[in-house]
């Protein structure tokens, strides 16, 4: 069964990863930055969503912006030693701040379809009916795990459920090549995960999203 989602916000950052100063987004969302919003929603082990379709709703539009970012990450050693009673990890905000500009969209909309498949961890009381029913009810009432986001965190977006298609505007009428995009990353490899490429385009205004599993898609 296929879900729809109206997602939209003020600004969002799809980041290039190959970009490795500057963020730079990419001209739509990405199926991975999509599909986890659909995570935020409802998430279980034993469901995997995946993109189907893609429709923008409204102008691509762009905008400049300089923020302050944290340059130090958390090394996981340190945090694994944490949780083994060790020092707890911490970085002094003052000492690691720095400011990197940035290429983002701003005012976006999209309607989202997704579906999913019960994983090999699905249990004997689960199906998908009943996962079905869960999200439905969670999307209609607004309820998720965590805040949805365009990209980046700070970047949060709305979301409502869609039901009747015939009562929503339609797509923006743009057509054009995407070039090779981030499609998702491959986890078969927990600690060394794989990104995936696929190389999309826009059909008066809708990007159709290809299975993982199909040839289209770039490792």
């Amino acid at each position: 069964m296929s879900f729809c989602l109206e997602i939209s916000g003020d600004f969002a950052c799809f980041t290039r990863p190959e970009m490795k100063v500057e963020r730079v987004s990419y001209d739509v969302i990405t199926p991975s930055a999509a599909r986890s919003i659909f995570e935020a929603i409802l998430w279980k082990p034993a469901i995997e969503w995946h993109i189907e379709k893609i429709e923008i709703l409204k102008p691509i539009k762009w905008i400049n912006l300089r923020r302050n970012e944290v340059k130090n990450v958390f090394p996981v050693n340190n945090i694994t030693k944490a949780k083994e009673g060790g020092k707890i990890p911490e970085i002094l905000i003052e000492k690691s701040r720095q400011q990197r500009s940035g290429l983002f969209l701003k005012d976006v909309a999209y309607r989202i379809y997704g579906s999913f498949h019960l994983t090999n961890k699905a249990g004997k009381a689960d199906n998908a009916g009943k996962f079905s029913e869960m999200f439905k009810r969670r999307a209609k009432k607004g309820q998720c795990f965590n805040q949805p986001y365009l990209g980046c965190r700070e970047f949060t977006c709305n979301f409502r459920l869609i039901e009747d298609l015939t009562k929503e505007l339609p797509a923006q009428d743009i057509t054009m090549q995407l070039g090779w995009m981030l499609f998702d990353l491959d986890f078969s490899d927990k600690n060394n995960p794989t990104p995936l490429f696929y190389n999309p385009k826009i059909e008066q205004g809708v990007i159709q999203v290809p299975l993982k599993s199909s040839g289209e898609i770039m490792g």
